[in-house]
């Protein structure tokens, strides 16, 4: 039986998480497609290592994107998705964080079944959940947290969004690509009436060898990431779990370990 031509097959359009940043953190299935695949189209945000684990030889298209500078706009990005898998080509779509948190991988996974094209979905580790383990922040405590709430930063109407309720007693709020508009969140939270001295903290580069984490009350927020030169990637988790840890409880763990 006479194989198939490249042209005459549709490749399928993997959507990949490549995590937060440190490879150890891929999914066995993300990992071995970021080895193999003979074209990655890739974000800013997926870091050296594990670009570094892509096969000699494969194509590696950036669409990097970072605020009112866009490589390449969602349309394209949708668009170059489509016409490499007509063409006949798999494509790893490989993004920070997992596809379908803040990813826009529902919009890329929406246009490929408009045209017919095959998708799968690999999800990988959220920024959220990377992040607070490195940081040994839980989201969640029984004790001061039974709620956790993602939220975008940065996106269409934010001024206009009602944060009322999302932070406060027992809930913790975490905020994507809010580095830019910190001293918009902490004004917003605060007029929605959040405490001046609720704690927060700014988790920079998680995972990564060159991780930060920054501390202070909401009011101080601004001058926190400003004063700090905070960069993306950096995620903002609000409330009562991100206090600094107990001493008592750590000494206590490390007795036991011994």
């Amino acid at each position: 039986m006479q194989a198939l031509s490249p042209e005459s097959r549709i490749g399928t359009v993997h959507l990949v998480g490549a995590g937060p940043g440190d490879p150890d953190l891929l999914t066995l299935r993300a990992a071995r497609l970021i080895m193999s695949a003979g074209l990655i189209v890739h974000d800013g945000l997926v870091s050296p290592e594990i670009m570094a684990m892509t096969r000699s030889g494969a194509r590696l298209v950036s669409v990097a994107k970072a605020r009112s500078n866009h490589t390449m706009k969602q349309e394209a990005i949708n668009a170059l998705l489509v016409r490499e898998a007509l063409a006949g080509h798999d494509v790893v779509r490989l993004k920070g964080g997992d596809p379908f948190i803040f990813g826009r991988g529902g919009e890329e996974a929406e246009a490929c079944r408009a045209a017919g094209v095959p998708v799968q979905v690999v999800p990988g580790i959220t920024s959220a959940l990377g992040a607070s383990a490195s940081a040994q922040i839980p989201l969640t405590h029984r004790d001061s947290a039974s709620i956790v709430t993602f939220v975008a930063g940065q996106c269409k109407g934010l001024t206009e969004q009602d944060w009322a309720g999302l932070a406060g007693k027992d809930r913790t709020l975490v905020i994507f690509m809010g580095v830019a508009t910190a001293p918009l969140i902490a004004e917003k939270l605060m007029a929605d009436g959040l405490a001046p001295e609720t704690p927060v903290a700014v988790i920079e580069n998680a995972t990564r060898s060159d991780m930060r984490v920054l501390r202070g009350p909401l009011a101080g927020l601004p001058d926190l990431v400003q004063g700090q030169r905070v960069r993306s990637p950096a995620l903002i988790v609000i409330g009562q779990v991100t206090a600094e840890p107990d001493t008592t409880l750590r000494a206590v763990a490390l007795e036991a370990a011994q």
